[in-house]
Formats: C-alpha cells, structure tokens, sequence
C-alpha cells in the first residue's frame, strides 16, 4: 500500500476519526455490529436517551458508517461495513498492549 497523502489522512480525520471521537458512538457501533436495530431498540439495550442515540446515530450517518433503512413507521440502523469493528478491536488491543508495557515500565 502507498503512503497516505496529507490530503487523505486529512478527509481521514475529518470524515472518520471525528465519527469515532465519542464513546457513546463506539458503543452504537459494536451494538449494531451485533445486529440492526431502530433507534428506541438501541436506546434502550444502551441505556441513553433516545434523543442522545438518535443524535450519535445522525452523525454515524453523515460520515458514512451506518445506514438507515425505512421499514414501516421506523428506521432500522445497521453498521455500513463491519470493518470499522476490526478496526477498533485492533485499536483496542494496542491500547491494552500500551497499559501492559508502561504497568512493566512501572513494576
């Protein structure tokens, strides 16, 4: 793979990173990932507001890491592309990687 160019790590940031910035957003996405879900289903299962899922779920939407589709009087959400879960689990597994290494730094 070519090196990034300063022009797509920046729509990277923007687009992306800015997405994933929120913890509540993260939890969105690993419960989606688990299965699609409308909106007061996922309020519910993560015990937050509903106005505060539909909120995250507006701004996943904008930057393209979930869709919305109509079924009835509701909207069912689900994750765009289940990649973003293996992105964040590795990115999971470097921060536990980190703690491990400064807890033997410490010892």
């Amino acid at each position: 793979m070519t090196p990034p160019s300063f022009e797509e790590l920046q729509f990277l940031h923007a687009n992306i990173c800015q997405a994933l910035g929120d913890p509540k957003r993260l939890l969105i996405l690993y419960a989606l990932h688990a299965h699609p879900r409308n909106v007061t289903t996922l309020a519910d299962d993560l015990d937050m507001p509903q106005p505060t899922a539909s909120r995250h779920l507006r701004v996943l939407r904008q930057r393209g890491l979930v869709t919305g589709d109509r079924d009835g009087p509701s909207v069912v959400y689900t994750l765009r592309d289940a990649r973003i879960i293996d992105v964040l689990d590795t990115m999971r597994q470097v921060m536990r990687d980190v703690i491990a290494q400064q807890a033997d730094l410490v010892a």
